[in-house]
Formats: structure tokens, sequence, C-alpha cells
């Protein structure tokens, strides 16, 4: 299986929460600017304010959406984000009641901050990790906990971990026999020593 060399602890946590937000990550995820403000004031109900508002939060930090539970954040998130609102984060249930409106805010978040398919990021992925095979001795491991950072920070919304997971692998053994050939090229055979 291509994420066998994956630990526990990052298949646990790939595209998942932890189980408490830190007060930086609210700030840094959850913090609505003024474009997300401009964008959340052209919703009609509080609740879909709010729904809109975690979704936006959501895909910032995580690098998707969660289509099953668009606002299943940890305790804190929801009030934070209420907070900044002006709603009760009671309503938040209410975003709930009807799956295609969660489906329409994560497309229309996608269109206007600009997040992508992992289909149209590979390859910029696929460089990064070349470039870094070469220049570090990450591991696949670290390879795979590089690979999100780069995705998220592009926009690029994450694929399934299998998926990313074979990426890395494949990228790693590629641009590592790449490297050792080159490398056997430049080395002097015996007879060109004498």
């Amino acid at each position: 299986m291509s994420h066998e060399f994956l630990s526990d602890e990052q298949i646990a946590r790939y595209a998942r929460f932890p189980d408490e937000v830190s007060i930086g990550d609210l700030e840094q995820f959850f913090r609505l600017d003024a474009k997300a403000l401009k964008e959340v004031a052209t919703k009609r109900l509080p609740a879909t304010k709010l729904g809109w508002a975690l979704q936006w939060g959501t895909v910032r930090m995580l690098g998707m959406f969660l289509p099953d539970n668009p606002t299943g954040v940890p305790d804190g998130v929801v009030p934070f984000v209420a907070d900044q609102l002006g709603v009760d984060p009671a309503c938040v249930g209410e975003y709930r009641r009807r799956w295609q409106t969660a489906y329409e805010h994560a497309q229309e978040i996608r269109d206007t901050f600009g997040y992508t398919d992992f289909s149209e990021g590979e390859k910029g992925l696929r460089e990064y990790l070349a470039a870094r095979v070469w220049a570090t001795e990450d591991g696949p491991r670290t390879l795979f906990d590089r690979a999100i950072m780069h995705l998220v920070q592009k926009k690029v919304l994450l694929p399934g971990m299998t998926v990313l997971a074979r990426v890395v692998t494949n990228v790693r053994k590629s641009e590592n026999a790449r490297l050792h050939a080159s490398l056997h090229q430049r080395t002097p055979t015996p007879s060109a020593r004498a």
C-alpha cells in the first residue's frame, strides 16, 4: 500500500481538526478578513452566515471542506466565529438542514478565494517534492507533511490520503533514481582513474 510509511499519528490527523483549536489557529484560520466579511454579508440568515464562515475557515485550516459535516468543528470555533458575525452560536444546527446550501457555499468559496482541485495542482506539487528530494534528506513522512503544507499554502484542495501518499512515494522513488543515476555518471570508473 502506498501509505504504509505514514505514522499512525499522520493517518489520524489527515484532514481532521485537532481536539482543540488553539487561539493562534482561531486567529489565523477563522478570523474573518475584509473579503470574507463582504462575502458573508451577502448571506440572508444567521445560520447561513455562520455555516459559510465555518466552511471558509475549515478549508483554510485543513485544506479541504468537510462534505459529511460542514459544521463539524471543535468546541470553541463556533462561538469564535459567531461572535464576529453577531449571531447566536446555537443557530449552527439550522445550517445542516439543507445540504445543498453547504455544497453551494463550498463552490462559492472555491471560486471566490481561488481554491483549485488537486488535479490542477498536482504538477506543481510534484515539482515541489522533486526539488525537496534533490535538496534535502527528507524521508517520506516529512515529504508527506510538507506536501500538505504546500497544498494548503497554494490553495489546492487536498486529495484522499492514499492519493497524496502515492504521489509522495512515486516522486521520491523517481527522483532518487535520477539522483543516483546522476551520481553514477559522475563517478569515475576504475580505468579512468588509472
